[in-house]
């Protein structure tokens, strides 16, 4: 006989951990099958890992940096062998964590690969077969690859295999221009890899504000980080040290190693489903409604197994709402258009709402404001004025600002910075409203508070 729990989840990344955490603090009896490691891509081969090298680039920039503060340094160097384990010690004490953290919960844990069955019935690859009155589909996604570069480790990667790497190579192709392409060569340029973008489309972090790209792009450029923009790679040829990249119309380049980041996959692809009602498009992705029920009464689907956007914290949203759901409580659905966007390359990338270029294009007027970080005096103290804060509010009949549209940040610490801007896109509030905010000064916060109050007529210094 199967074991029944309330709830059986399929997956232990943030989506699935965050539905057993939350459930169990409900009270309710679960149990999640992982085939590795609780804390899924995120905690091991994504953000956590990702932002820790992006921190040693960040430590590497200060102490090159040191003499303008009259701190007396030599130059660095980097010894990414020594980065790769304090990674690793990051992961496994946050890996640590969540395992006490489930076992104090009571969650049952089983190690091996579920496939949802007719009646659901979760069987586990070691044999085991549970029943939940609820199931909560939660297997993520793994890396995107693309004809003519097969993934081998050496010459071609993901960001799987660049995670684990103990030396950077001296010089490598970022093909894909995304959030995760320009976290990677940020990085990489930072600590003396010689990088070239490859991006099919016309222009770096498709979906950003174009101000706000134009910035990191000029950064990028300063930094001799080689952007192609608008190309179409077609392959690769290995040599005994390198390999050469084919792209464009007739051009190519020899590097060390190429770096696929054109984004992830849904794994739905073993996830059995005979005998129910659950549906996978044709992108792989399982459907579901607005709080995540999919076809099959009482089975769920949260994180990047569905079509929405592929970031951890929605992950936690989506377990939010189906174990609210679950209980009866009537969930708000994700409203998926507000939603925190955070980009960890430097400068730092952060917006929630809609950009002006989207605005405009859903047919609002709109009234947007600017305030760059070069007039901020804690972005000058940090020596880091490069960016900007920009605003965008629905223009009113009368010609004034009312409800803010969006907010969108690049520069210093901006992905810490986000949460105001991401309260007022939610709540629909207005820049008269905002601005009554108190700002501490000297803060990096108040390019915020200046960029709101100039939206109201009466900005002090803009």
């Amino acid at each position: 006989m199967a074991e029944e729990f309330d709830v059986v989840v399929i997956g232990g990344g943030p989506g699935g951990y965050a539905a057993a955490l939350y459930g169990a603090n409900a009270g309710l009896r679960i149990a999640v099958v992982e085939k590795d490691k609780v804390g899924g891509t995120c905690l091991h081969r994504g953000c956590i890992p990702a932002k820790e090298f992006l921190e040693t680039a960040h430590v590497f920039r200060t102490v090159a940096g040191a003499k303008e503060f009259g701190v007396m340094a030599e130059q660095p160097g980097v010894d990414f062998g020594t980065s790769q384990q304090r990674k690793q010690k990051v992961v496994d004490q946050l890996w640590k964590g969540l395992q006490g953290l489930m076992k104090r919960r009571k969650i049952t844990t089983i190690e091996g690969t579920g496939t949802l069955h007719a009646n659901k019935v979760v069987k586990v690859s070691d044999g085991t077969e549970l029943r939940g009155r609820h199931v909560i589909l939660a297997t993520g996604s793994v890396p995107r690859t693309i004809p003519g570069f097969d993934v081998d480790g050496r010459y071609v990667m993901t960001s799987d295999e660049v995670l684990a790497l103990d030396k950077l190579p001296s010089s490598a192709v970022v093909i894909g221009g995304g959030a995760i392409g320009c976290e990677f060569a940020s990085m990489m340029s930072d600590l003396g890899v010689q990088v070239t973008v490859l991006e099919a489309l016309p222009k770096l972090l498709p979906g950003c504000d174009k101000d706000v790209v134009d910035v990191v792009a000029r950064s990028f450029k300063k930094r001799g980080i080689d952007v192609r923009l608008g190309v179409q790679v077609h392959g690769h040829e290995p040599n005994d040290t390198g390999t050469t990249v084919k792209f464009g119309e007739g051009e190519q380049i020899t590097v060390d190693a190429v770096v696929v980041s054109v984004g992830r996959r849904p794994l739905s692809d073993n996830l059995g489903l005979d005998g129910t009602a659950v549906e996978v498009d044709q992108r792989g992705f399982v459907k579901v409604d607005e709080v995540m029920r999919t076809g099959e009464s009482g089975v769920y689907a949260v994180g990047d197994l569905v079509a929405t956007p592929a970031l951890a914290h929605i992950g936690f949203a989506e377990a939010v709402v189906a174990i609210k759901d679950i209980l009866g409580e009537s969930p708000v659905p994700v409203d998926y258009a507000k939603v925190p966007w955070c980009i960890y390359c430097h400068p730092e990338v952060a917006f929630a709402g809609m950009s002006e270029e989207a605005a405009v294009e859903a047919g609002f007027e709109v009234i947007a404001k600017k305030d760059p970080f070069i007039g901020n005096g804690r972005a000058l103290i940090v020596g880091e004025p490069e960016g900007m804060v920009k605003v965008i509010a629905e223009k009113l009949p009368d010609g004034r600002a009312g409800r803010i549209l969006g907010v969108h940040m690049v520069g210093p610490w901006v992905t810490e910075q986000l949460g105001q801007g991401y309260l007022a896109v939610n709540w629909e509030a207005t820049p008269d409203e905002v601005a009554q905010f108190i700002q501490p000064h000297p803060t990096l916060s108040e390019v915020f508070g200046e960029t709101v109050l100039a939206l109201t007529g009466r900005g002090l210094h803009a």
